[in-house]
């Protein structure tokens, strides 16, 4: 054991563990490719120093407002150039950038501006009640900043000119300084913020550009096709680390003629989405209208493809495919399947099933409940370690001391690999299901029900469906001469969770099956809705 005065073993002296801010990539952007397009939107267009100068703009008037490193600003927008700024400036400042989902509701909002500490605020103008909301949640909230015309405080864009020409250093950060707060639920129902670092987040850029584009340049163009404030986000970073324009679709909502139109006006080389935005576009008419040759990384994760879609979707586009697995804890990086794997028939060789090998630098591994290593074909927990891995949950001890074992971050998926490392997922530890790429925790919706004056019980479970990948039914058990049917509950809903988490199908039983200690089993439950008839929910 050293002193203060020595040098520990091996005669290195402990030092900061300075790395770049991430907000560099923007800065080299623009000195490099100054006058060339950096982000398109509609019909507007911003160069790549346009973008640099309106960050500089917008980072000085955060500070003018008391934003330094460290504090978070929860942003809630949709898919916008603002927005896509917002992640620099944050960066820039070594503020922490606390994105939502937009589809979220305002008491969702408000909860993650608790959660995270949130400081300030930037809300796009059709989210008055969710600013409304995070203000009376935040009562010591410094300002809100407003995308578009309202009165939901000063006007984004009127801050950027007001405070034009003022250029802003990046803040000194070191490697493990967040720069990112990641909801997610992890293995339970209540959102955590994961913490993304300037250190990790610079391995995932370059792993993204090694492992998922390799040979992305500056000539190259992206779509985004989800919405940034997720895995579209750290799939956008990348591209601003190769100098890679951004081309943003016109709304929110999925235009299938415009994303093929836009792939043929930008020459796209690359997108990322999820497996049933894949299967819409491919099966869309407009994809036999424009020219999409263009194309050489169609990335999609977050959920498994069915094998007969996936054959689809190399018919209509050729060998573009890219498969990688991973969870916002792992920012997206423990598997992936790179184009040359995704065969369009099966035969001798094609691995049906696999989500691909590990990545650069990332290594997997299938632990039994005591931690030990199982064989391949063995099935067990998908543990990984490596650079990728997040830094813990903000606040979180007791989840953080449950999703980690030996330095091994504990994915709650269930698989096994093959004797070539190749990783099969075989099922969930928990009862998340995946719905149109998005994670649904069952336990956070069985909550709001419950609180429905006539329901007694309630089990959600995620089934398979042809369009979402995976969709929720919920069996309901009624209070003592209550009233309801499935229909008025889920109106009742509607106000109280997000669209994506809302079930498919709601049953009404008069009791729910138990297992011999008296708890409730979603096991029992599958069997006796097949039993019943009650699947496929169609």
């Amino acid at each position: 054991m050293t002193t203060a005065c020595e040098a520990p073993r091996g005669g290195v002296a402990p030092v900061s563990k300075r790395v770049m801010n991430l907000a560099h990539f923007m800065r080299r952007a623009a000195r490099r490719q100054r006058d060339e397009t950096g982000l398109v939107w509609g019909e507007r267009t911003w160069t790549w120093s346009e973008l640099d100068r309106r960050i500089d703009a917008m980072a000085a008037a955060l500070a003018a407002r008391g934003v330094t490193k460290g504090d978070r600003v929860l942003v809630q927008a949709k898919n916008c150039n603002q927005l896509f700024e917002s992640m620099f400036v944050c960066f820039r400042l070594g503020a922490v950038w606390v994105p939502t989902n937009f589809r979220q509701t305002p008491g969702e909002v408000a909860y993650l501006g608790r959660a995270s500490g949130a400081t300030v605020m930037i809300c796009h103008g059709d989210f008055p009640d969710h600013a409304a909301a995070v203000r009376a949640a935040l009562p010591n909230l410094r300002a809100v900043v407003s995308i578009g015309a309202s009165d939901l405080g000063a006007d984004y864009d009127a801050l950027v000119a007001a405070y034009d020409g003022r250029a802003v250093a990046p803040a000194p950060v070191d490697h493990d300084d967040p720069c990112w707060f990641f909801f997610t639920s992890g293995t339970t129902g209540r959102p955590k913020a994961a913490v993304l670092t300037h250190g990790q987040m610079a391995f995932v850029a370059t792993n993204h550009l090694c492992d998922l584009m390799p040979g992305t340049t500056d000539q190259d163009a992206s779509l985004v096709v989800a919405p940034l404030s997720h895995g579209a986000g750290i799939h956008q970073l990348a591209q601003v680390a190769a100098g890679a324009k951004t081309v943003l679709l016109t709304s929110d909502r999925l235009d299938t003629d415009e994303v093929w139109a836009l792939v043929a006006r930008w020459r796209i080389t690359n997108m990322f989405t999820v497996p049933t935005i894949v299967k819409m576009l491919t099966e869309h008419p407009s994809v036999d209208l424009h020219d999409h040759s263009s194309l050489r990384y169609v990335i999609y994760a977050g959920a498994p493809m069915y094998r007969e879609d996936q054959k689809h979707a190399l018919q209509k586009l050729g060998k573009v495919l890219v498969q990688y697995f991973g969870l916002g804890e792992v920012t997206g990086n423990i598997t992936v399947l790179p184009p040359a794997l995704h065969e369009p028939a099966d035969g001798p060789g094609v691995k049906v099933g696999t989500c691909g090998f590990e990545r650069t630098g990332m290594q997997v591994q299938i632990q039994d409940e005591q931690g030990r290593e199982a064989a391949p074909g063995q099935t067990g927990e998908i543990c990984v370690c490596g650079p990728a891995v997040f830094a813990g949950y903000y606040n979180d001890a007791e989840a953080n001391q449950r999703s980690f074992r030996e330095g091994w971050f504990l994915t709650g998926d269930l698989g096994h690999v093959d004797e070539e490392g190749f990783l099969f997922i075989t099922g969930r530890a928990s009862d998340m299901y995946i719905s149109g790429g998005s994670n649904v925790y069952p336990r956070e919706t069985e909550e709001k029900v419950l609180q429905h004056p006539a329901v007694a019980e309630i089990a959600i479970l995620g089934v398979p469906d042809q369009t979402w990948g995976e969709v929720g039914v919920a069996v309901c058990v009624l209070k003592s001469g209550a009233a309801l049917n499935e229909r008025d509950l889920l109106s009742w809903l509607e106000s109280k969770v997000s669209r994506y988490k809302l079930p498919k199908r709601v049953f009404i039983w008069d009791e729910l099956p138990k297992s011999g200690y008296g708890k409730v089993t979603k096991k029992a439950i599958r069997t006796e809705l097949e039993a019943r008839g009650c699947l496929p929910v169609d």
